[in-house]
């Protein structure tokens, strides 16, 4: 089966418009995890007898911000680093031969994107090297797919180990944990085992371009994937905990690496300012409402608008190799 053209795609495209309960979910889960921590937070405030935003302000008193600083900004730019690695083994395996100094800046610059949505930033990507080098745009897709793939099962990876490690110090539902990630395992083989052809071989589904890089990839490639996230799940643990002390929370390391891969599944719901993550902090943490709405609203919007500005000072390069 030949792959659509580019021209085809972008009519495909074009004549596609998102359904208007898509473009209204990431607004409502935002409303409904802000509805919530003001309503979390009032009660809070009230019991303490002060306003709403004077409670809040306490929670930014006594944080050295210097010092906080001194742990973001080497955690965001390894993030840059690492990420940008990954993007370009992945090119390397599926697509074009291309080194990582061409990759960086394009990647980088794609982060200004994240602000509105990560999957459009990653199109970003395969709109880049359908113009810079040819690449049909699905074949660049399928490949950021598989990153996004691998950075799930990395989560679910690093996730089930803290919990394994700190069992008791986990609250019940976290107990889950492992037994999904034993769904996952059993997921991931069957997976395998029908994009590479080897059960099911009739089904027309595996044929289509989007699955491109699934049906290429081997076992050993999605184990370079995942280990490529470790540093940054491993960094992250050590940085938040870290900071989270400087807001007034006091955790180990090991109950971090179990809660942290969650949060970063929050994260990665749809909607702007993090919401779902900032939710999850108040959850987790719910005998300190405010530090934890505080901590987790700077901790993860300085990161997406960081990794932007990192961004802009790739922009004017990868723009010109994109309309140049």
């Amino acid at each position: 089966m030949n792959p659509p053209s580019q021209a085809a795609i972008l009519r495909d495209s074009s004549a596609k418009k998102a359904k208007p309960w898509q473009r209204l979910l990431p607004l409502l889960i935002t409303l409904a995890c802000f509805a919530y921590l003001y309503n979390r937070l009032s009660h809070a405030a009230s019991a303490e007898g002060t306003g709403l935003l004077t409670y809040l302000a306490r929670s930014f008193e006594h944080v050295n911000w210097l010092y906080w600083l001194a742990l973001m900004i080497p955690y965001c730019c390894l993030y840059v680093i690492f990420d940008s690695l990954g993007v370009w083994c992945v090119i390397n395996w599926f697509n074009a031969k291309m080194r990582y100094t061409d990759i960086l800046p394009i990647r980088a610059s794609a982060y200004i994107l994240s602000l509105v949505n990560e999957q459009v930033s990653k199109g970003a990507i395969a709109v880049y090297l359908n113009r810079r080098d040819g690449v049909p745009g699905w074949e660049v897709g399928s490949s950021m797919l598989l990153v996004m793939f691998c950075e799930i099962y990395s989560l679910i990876l690093w996730a089930t180990v803290g919990v394994l490690l700190r069992w008791n110090s986990f609250q019940p539902a976290f107990h889950l944990i492992p037994w999904i990630a034993l769904g996952a395992a059993v997921f991931f083989t069957l997976f395998h085992l029908f994009f590479s052809g080897r059960i099911a071989p009739g089904i027309a589904l595996r044929d289509r371009p989007i699955f491109r890089a699934f049906r290429l990839a081997k076992v050993w490639q999605y184990g370079v994937l995942i280990a490529l996230r470790a540093p940054l799940v491993l960094a992250g643990v050590v940085v938040y905990t870290l900071a989270l002390r400087l807001f007034g929370g006091s955790i180990g390391f090991g109950e971090m690496l179990g809660i942290l891969p969650v949060i970063f599944f929050g994260a990665a719901a749809p909607g702007p300012m993090h919401s779902v993550a900032i939710l999850f902090w108040v959850l987790l943490f719910p005998d300190r409402p405010g530090q934890m709405t505080a901590f987790g609203f700077v901790m993860h919007n300085f990161f997406i608008f960081f990794n932007a500005a990192v961004g802009l000072l790739f922009l004017r390069r990868a723009t010109r190799e994109l309309f140049g």
